[in-house]
């Protein structure tokens, strides 16, 4: 691991490397404060978010008005289960559908407990609805997801890193290249397929956007063959990609939307289903449920998160700063040796750099980046995700440029 400077951060991840099971590998910094677009680590050095939690902290570090939510609801009530109502369920849950133009929620914690709970709803639909004969629902995949690492959604990775080991693996999907629609009408054929789960930009897998026209005809494909269209948006929804859901650059309505992440603005773990009546209604008591789904508090959080992203107009943002930031990046730093290629939408990007996945250079880059002010991580051995909150301003974007444009020209080596 790499030297740190101070006695300080080097007890928190040796105590770390010590206790926790030893399941991520993080970049070596010790983060003890947030507000806004800042993290500062434990000796006060102040930082640049480039990963905002992995798009969870989309309105920022410690947004004062959905901390609010927090800290007034867990004075009063935190958790009942749903043995019982509670005064604010109900109120988040008129909210979140009206918000998003669905007639039901399943709240959930997590973004792969979201995932599981479309995968159950999505099969229940097929037995009940379209009538699939028992146990012999399948669901399409797409080629490098992440959907989470549950041992069902791992079944259906192709991650090695996720998958291997893990075994026996859950059985009925079908997986295929992401943004091949000759593919998808091939799998359609079969009539036992039940749903389509799709992200609609591949984030973990490098940000992967697919060509425009994909997402609409997928989902009318779908509909032809009476297949349900889910699209998980734990990621790019919530205006990441600089529309409040990523489908909406296409005018899709998912027939299932799975949400999490940003939901709660990364204030408190909150995921969420969305389906209309016909779909949802297959669920019963006892069928699907959790302890925590739902609570209290994170109904307040949620609704909070949800009204600043309306109010602070982030969606509208992260379509402006996105086109600045991918525009000022490919002007400086396109015909740099490293650099073999700039994607993404709104603020989910990505910097694809010209070397092999087991190579070192995009962690080295990331460490660099870090001691320049700014924190990133990589996926995959050669891509850094760029996405940092939503929250930025124009300036506070191209000082970032700034940043990783000089970091970037720090390394220098010849195109091979």
């Amino acid at each position: 691991m790499e030297e740190l400077k101070t006695k300080t951060s080097n007890k928190a991840i040796d105590l770390e490397n010590k206790y926790g099971a030893h399941n991520y590998h993080p970049l070596p910094v010790v983060l003890e404060r947030g507000e806004g677009v800042y993290l500062w680590d434990v000796d006060g050095k102040k930082y640049f978010d480039f990963l905002s939690a992995y798009s969870a902290v989309n309105q920022g570090h410690c947004h004062p008005k959905i901390v609010k939510a927090l800290t007034d609801q867990a004075s009063k009530l935190t958790l009942t289960s749903r043995a019982f109502y509670n005064d604010s369920l109900g109120e988040y849950e008129k909210y979140i559908c009206e918000y998003f133009g669905f007639d039901k929620v399943l709240p959930m914690n997590s973004g792969a407990e979201a995932v599981e709970t479309a995968l159950k709803v999505c099969r229940k639909w097929g037995y009940v609805k379209k009538g699939i004969p028992k146990n012999e629902a399948k669901i399409i995949v797409c080629k490098n997801n992440f959907h989470g690492r549950t041992t069902t959604i791992v079944s259906f990775s192709d991650d090695p890193v996720a998958h291997d080991h893990f075994g026996p693996y859950t059985p009925g999907f079908i997986s295929i290249p992401h943004n091949n629609l000759n593919a998808l009408e091939k799998a359609l054929e079969d009539p036992n397929i039940a749903g389509f789960l799709v992200e609609p930009i591949q984030g973990e897998a490098g940000v992967f956007v697919p060509d425009e026209g994909y997402l609409s005809s997928a989902a009318a494909m779908c509909k032809a063959k009476n297949v349900l269209f889910i699209a998980d948006e734990v990621q790019t929804g919530v205006a990441r990609t600089g529309r409040l859901l990523a489908v909406d650059y296409e005018d899709v309505v998912p027939d299932i939307l799975v949400l999490g992440k940003a939901i709660s603005g990364g204030v408190y773990p909150v995921s969420a289903v969305l389906a209309n009546d016909h779909i949802m209604d297959v669920i019963g008591p006892g069928q699907h449920g959790s302890t925590f789904g739902g609570n209290p508090i994170a109904a307040k959080v949620a609704i909070a998160a949800l009204q600043v992203v309306k109010e602070e107009k982030l969606a509208e943002s992260a379509f402006y700063l996105g086109n600045i930031f991918r525009t000022a990046l490919g002007e400086r730093i396109s015909k740099h040796p490293l650099v073999r290629q700039i994607r993404g939408k709104g603020l989910l990007n990505a910097l694809l750099i010209n070397d092999t996945e087991d190579s070192s250079t995009a962690w080295d880059i990331c460490l660099k980046l870090r001691d320049n002010g700014l924190l990133a991580k990589p996926t995959h051995g050669n891509i850094i995700r760029f996405a940092p909150p939503l929250v930025m301003s124009e300036e506070q974007i191209l000082e970032c440029v700034d940043i990783i444009c000089n970091t970037i020209k720090e390394f220098q080596v010849e195109k091979k």
